[in-house]
């Protein structure tokens, strides 16, 4: 049988593909903010904030950030590229205070500091996807995105659960194995290969680039692996399986976006300093 999000990933990739090819990207871009402002709903909860008035307070707060960072990054008036270098970089401590689980819980505890945490989640998610809707080949960047995580996930999925032995992360979830995420590694770098075959002369790529895209593929899956288990970590501190029920029994959005929050940023830093990775150019 295949698990919750795997099932879900079957029903979103061809909703996620619609919008890329038939949505002008300019909407697709206001979509993920959309994805973002509902995600806020849910984060408001695991952040101990839960009564009506406040989550739609934080919604709120999460919309005007956005508005602000749009308006910033399309006027020029703030530093694209260090902007995407920061976003990329929360993902970092997200790592330490996941590795340091549960010692890092008094790092994050308080119900303002858990906000924050969700302002440079989703904040980071939407950054990423607003960057690579900005650059050339776009929409054949994003496929190759959802490809890398939701292709990771169901390797992941699959190679965990017929030879999983060693536990990735038993404190925060103790379902991962480092079996599992070798397979979602092997699975997403084939399928990076093979849409960048289609759409790249890789006979022009020299050795160089090809080990970058090994370093690519496995930066970004490994982070969105990141992402998962820092919600997850979050959601255990709570007491709570699922972020929320917006999805009738598959749990919330956040559920089923953590692993693009950290990946978006990151896959999107990586097209911005590898000129190489434009599909559809020589």
């Amino acid at each position: 049988m295949l698990n919750d999000r795997v099932k879900t990933a079957l029903v979103l990739i061809p909703v996620m593909l619609a919008g890329i090819y038939l949505l002008p990207l300019t909407w697709f871009a206001l979509f993920i903010g959309v994805i973002a402002v509902l995600g806020a709903w849910e984060w408001a909860d695991l952040s101990g904030f839960s009564a009506t008035w406040q989550r739609l307070a934080y919604q709120a707060l999460i919309a005007v950030l956005l508005l602000g960072l749009y308006l910033g990054l399309r006027k020029d008036i703030l530093p694209a590229a260090a902007v995407l270098v920061l976003a990329s970089a929360w993902w970092l401590l997200g790592t330490l205070l996941v590795r340091r689980y549960p010692a890092s819980v008094s790092l994050w505890s308080q119900p303002q500091v858990r906000l924050l945490m969700g302002v440079l989640i989703l904040l980071s998610m939407w950054i990423g996807f607003y960057w690579i809707v900005r650059a050339d080949d776009s929409r054949l960047l994003i496929t190759l995105l959802m490809l890398l995580v939701w292709g990771a996930d169901v390797g992941a999925y699959y190679t965990g659960r017929r030879f999983g032995r060693h536990k990735l992360a038993p404190n925060v979830s103790p379902g991962k194995t480092w079996e599992g995420v070798l397979g979602g590694l092997v699975g997403a770098a084939v399928l990076a290969l093979v849409l960048l075959a289609l759409f790249s002369d890789l006979s022009a790529w020299s050795a160089l680039d090809y080990l970058i895209l090994a370093v690519f593929a496995g930066t970004v899956v490994s982070i969105s692996v990141v992402g998962d288990l820092v919600e997850s970590m979050v959601k255990r501190h709570r007491g709570l399986k699922d972020s929320g029920q917006l999805l009738p029994g598959h749990g919330g959005i956040m559920d089923r976006i953590d692993s693009m929050c950290a990946a978006a940023p990151v896959f999107a830093a990586f097209v911005y300093f590898w000129p190489a990775l434009q599909l559809g150019q020589g």
